[in-house]
């Protein structure tokens, strides 16, 4: 059990950590974490809420180009649906920092550990 019961996190967690989800982006795995009693002590039962950017959204409109990222999310098998073509370049993969370097820290740290890794099949931007 992780330390004290805190009634807040619901009995089906108190035992294995509060799950908590680590967005990646339209073209990288997303994270299912827990939480642990190190991290709970340390970080006071917080961890990292997706990988951060890694280039601005005025970069990433300048530097990529929108049939460029349709095309390598396709070759992994990605659908993709966007209301704007802009979005697609400022959230694209190369926009973000790697998420799974971020969970690997966390987990390393000890502050959560990876429970579920998610891989997308499609994408909805509106």
């Amino acid at each position: 059990m992780l330390g004290e019961i805190n009634w807040d996190i619901p009995v089906d967690y108190q035992l294995t950590g509060q799950p908590v989800l680590i967005g990646g982006t339209m073209g990288t795995c997303s994270y299912v974490l827990t939480g642990t009693e190190f991290g709970f002590g340390e970080t006071f039962g917080t961890t990292c809420h997706g990988a951060g950017r890694a280039m601005s959204r005025a970069k990433s409109r300048r530097n990529l180009g929108f049939e460029e990222v349709l095309e390598a999310l396709k070759q992994q098998g990605i659908s993709i649906r966007v209301a704007s073509p802009k979005l697609v370049m400022e959230e694209a993969p190369q926009s973000y920092k790697n998420v799974t370097d971020v969970v690997n820290t966390c987990h390393q740290a000890g502050i959560s550990k990876k429970a579920v890794k998610l891989r997308p099949i499609a994408v909805i931007k509106g």
